[in-house]
């Protein structure tokens, strides 16, 4: 059985080369035109938002903490950037050498060319065709630019553009409050950039409890000095006379609270003007020029399967961020591997599984101090599904070691099945909250009775909220 693998290079494509690598009777052709190559989190995603974010949470603790005197530093982004390019480039050429690797294989062939796919058994790349028994296509995810009348006449910056920046404009505008724009933000504003971010809902985090949002709102305002327009939604762009942009943006009205300003009347239309627009918009798949309708395949809406394979065409298999499921690393990674399994389990005349996997977020929220981390479900998913739990809440500053590293603010919140115990699900946005989610990963994935976990904390450390958590569901779910 021969596998075309277009988007080689990714975070899902290298993982089907991984897993089918050493499979008996499977060849590989691999496909991947990037330029220098490494996939998008790698070179324009997780690793370097972090590389970024690293210097501005280092601005951050030191101008907040009251205890250290003079003026704060200032973010030098020549060196941010250096440094970023650097590390990135290295983690890439790690990439590019493990699947140069296996093309070193006889029974593997790679070509550094953008790949088509002419029908459901053949791809073309640099004008020669291939023949293959299964594609899986991973090309990955692109900025998403929405249809905003005027947006073709302004400038913006994508995070793409932020992360290579070695200047901004003193003020901002910021479209997108997701994922994307939660990290982005904070970096900008230790850049030193006066930001007015548009936020649609009373609150970001929309996979998140509601007290999470809130929390968060409450941390850019004050922390970070964040202008956040809530219930405001964008209406149209121009350029200004200065070769800034203009946006018009209408507020919600009276039946809507939470708007970040006074002088942003409910119901009303107003203008903002910036030097920059911010353009964090989410992502959208990688699916124009693939050539899938040519395997009756359309890519849209619900158009993958559990088992990761078209459902227009079971010889088509999509993962990662090009299949709309779920756009995360590790998601990614683990669809690659899966769909190498679902593939051997065909050639040996066994039935595909069906892929599923824990919920499961990390979002580097306030610079990286204040991350926000979620297993399984929330309070309002364990509702919906009918289950009978409880819940226990704390804020970080309950904790006195919060208070002592100077980090104070957060708060986490733990579900738990009142009948048996199990944890069902974690949220947490404070301090640390990115480390202990692994933790709380083995506790969610295992099934474990809260019951059972031991709740001693190792004093002064940041896991005793975790402690906290443990010992007041146990006691619900004794009384229960």
């Amino acid at each position: 059985m021969k596998v075309a693998v277009i988007g080689a290079y990714g975070s899902a494509g290298v993982a089907v080369a991984e897993g089918l690598v050493d499979a008996d009777g499977i060849s590989l052709v691999l496909f991947d035109d990037g330029e220098p190559g490494g996939g998008l989190c790698i070179l324009r995603g997780c690793m370097p938002s972090k590389e970024v974010l690293s210097g501005a949470a280092h601005r951050y603790q030191a101008r907040a903490d009251e205890r250290l005197t003079g003026k704060a530093h200032e973010l030098d982004l020549d060196e941010v950037v250096d440094r970023k390019d650097d590390h990135v480039l290295g983690f890439a050429e790690h990439r590019r050498d493990a699947v140069h690797t296996m093309a070193e294989r006889d029974d593997v062939e790679f070509v550094r060319e953008t790949a088509r796919v002419v029908d459901d058994t053949t791809v073309e790349a640099g004008g020669d065709e291939y023949d293959v028994d299964r594609v899986v296509v991973a090309t990955g995810s692109s900025v998403n630019v929405p249809d905003l009348p005027g947006i073709e006449d302004v400038g913006y910056m994508t995070s793409d553009d932020v992360l290579d920046a070695r200047s901004f404009g003193d003020t901002g505008v910021v479209m997108g409050f997701g994922t994307t724009g939660m990290e982005m933000v904070p970096y900008l504003a230790e850049a030193g950039v006066d930001l007015t971010v548009i936020e649609h809902d009373a609150a970001p985090l929309d996979y998140a409890d509601d007290g999470f949002g809130r929390e968060l709102l409450e941390l850019y305002r004050d922390e970070f000095g964040v202008e956040v327009l809530t219930h405001t939604y964008e209406q149209s762009l121009e350029p200004t006379e200065d070769g800034g942009v203009r946006l018009h943006v209408e507020v919600g009205d009276e039946s809507e609270s939470g708007i970040g300003s006074d002088e942003f009347y409910q119901g009303e239309e107003h203008v903002i003007e910036a030097d920059d627009l911010y353009l964090f918009t989410g992502r959208k798949p990688n699916v124009e020029g693939l050539g899938l309708e040519n395997a009756g395949v359309e890519p849209t809406g619900d158009w993958v399967d559990g088992t990761l394979r078209a459902r227009d065409n079971p010889r088509v298999y999509a993962v990662g961020d090009l299949n709309g499921r779920e756009p995360i690393l590790h998601v990614a990674k683990e669809e690659g591997y899966h769909t190498a399994e679902n593939i051997i389990a065909e050639k040996e005349g066994r039935e595909p599984r069906r892929y599923g996997f824990t919920k499961h977020r990390v979002t580097f929220t306030g610079a990286g101090v204040y991350p926000f981390a979620r297993l399984g479900m929330t309070e309002e998913e364990a509702r919906e599904s009918g289950v009978d739990y409880v819940v226990a809440e704390r804020d970080a500053a309950s904790d006195g070691v919060f208070k002592t590293k100077d980090v104070p603010h957060g708060r986490a919140k733990l579900v738990v099945d009142a009948n048996d115990g199990t944890v069902l699900g974690w949220q947490a946005l404070h301090y640390h909250a990115d480390a202990m989610a692994k933790t709380m990963q083995v506790v969610v994935e295992l099934g474990l009775d809260v019951r059972d976990l031991p709740h001693r904390a190792y004093h002064p450390t940041t896991p005793e909220i975790l402690d906290g958590l443990f010992r007041e569901t146990a006691e619900k779910v004794r009384e229960f």
